[in-house]
């Protein structure tokens, strides 16, 4: 059989097309093995990891102590699944993020407070005197439940700048934000976080129920997850804010929390996993494209914690650990992200 030249360049693109997208789409399991085993000791020796791609969890690794099910307390990356809460009262036109606080909760207009909305509570800007000291903030609460600690943020604490002019980070907005949702739904927080993100996302072993202390919810710290749970929640982010066929969160809700408003300089207080990063609503992002949308974004904690999704790649790792950990568990996401970098695809949307 003969072949003509047209048909034969064709061949060829065709087949250097499918070379590229096969040799594109395959993820270096084994490098991820290597960094991990390689960043023990880094890590406190227990640690666990997950990456979701494809549709799928298609590679873990335990170590120590730790499995996909070990139950943790992932600090502040409870903020990111209390901003995707309040993006589902906003997308349903029970909420918007323009709103004052004090049309919820009197008490903050009453001692001075009536300027701060809910996006200055989900950036870190409502102007509050916050905890001094990072390890404070992690610090169990005084109060018996949320209404009254968000009523001490009213009555006693002093506004240090005008709401919406000085990022400082902080647990004060996304509690606020927390109790805002109690009101509008006459529910604990606690209860409406299980009704409409953890029992559908199957993340069965989350909570933010305090069992062992006698101390306020708070959306700001409180969670206590697994791997396993938890990249559930990212894969909805990776699958623009589709998981199991349900649209968790619209294109506008996504596009409103991944889009950069703060640059590293104009951060201040924030713990030293973050430190130069970007800042949408409630997410920190490690890369963003030339249209100020991120591309990456985590969730980093103190605990340990490294929750992360590649919104253009539509992958999604997670991260766990038992000890606290700082610039050490920056270093291995790092690591890991250099290993995941073949596969990352262009996004310009």
């Amino acid at each position: 059989m003969t072949f003509k030249p047209a048909f034969c360049i064709y061949l060829l693109v065709a087949g250097c097309m499918f070379f590229h997208f096969h040799a594109f789409a395959q993820i270096d399991t084994a490098g991820l093995s290597s960094t991990l085993e390689r960043s023990k000791d880094k890590l406190g020796k227990d640690a666990v990891f997950l990456l979701y791609n494809g549709g799928k969890v298609m590679y873990k690794k335990e170590l120590g102590k730790l499995n996909t099910k070990s139950v943790l307390p992932a600090g502040a990356a409870s903020q990111l699944l209390t901003t995707a809460l309040v993006m589902t009262f906003v997308q349903e036109g029970k909420l918007s993020l323009d709103d004052k606080v004090s049309d919820y909760l009197p008490l903050f207009a009453k001692h001075g407070k009536g300027y701060i909305t809910i996006k200055h509570c989900l950036t870190h800007n409502t102007g509050i005197e916050a905890e001094r000291g990072v390890l404070k903030i992690f610090q169990n609460s005084k109060f018996k439940n949320l209404e009254e600690e968000v009523n001490d943020y009213a009555s006693k604490k002093e506004i240090e700048t005008n709401p919406g002019t000085q990022f400082k980070y902080n647990n004060i907005g996304f509690n606020i934000a927390g109790r805002v949702l109690e009101i509008i739904s006459k529910k604990p927080f606690d209860r409406l976080m299980q009704e409409r993100l953890l029992r559908p996302l199957v993340m069965r072993n989350t909570t933010f129920t305090n069992e062992n202390y006698n101390d306020a919810v708070s959306p700001a710290t409180g969670v206590t997850t697994t791997a396993a749970d938890y990249i559930n929640f990212l894969a909805m982010l990776a699958n623009k804010g589709t998981f199991n066929n349900k649209i968790f969160l619209d294109a506008s809700s996504l596009e409103v929390m991944f889009k950069t408003l703060y640059q590293p300089g104009e951060v201040m207080n924030a713990p030293k996993p973050v430190e130069g990063m970007l800042y949408g609503t409630g997410v920190w992002i490690l890369e963003e494209n030339a249209n100020g949308k991120a591309t990456i974004v985590a969730a980093p904690s103190l605990f340990g914690s490294w929750p992360v999704a590649n919104l253009c790649s539509g992958y999604a790792f997670v991260l766990l650990t038992k000890e606290l950990s700082n610039d050490t568990a920056k270093e291995v996401m790092n690591r890991l992200l250099s290993v995941l970098e073949p596969h990352n695809k262009p996004c310009t949307n």
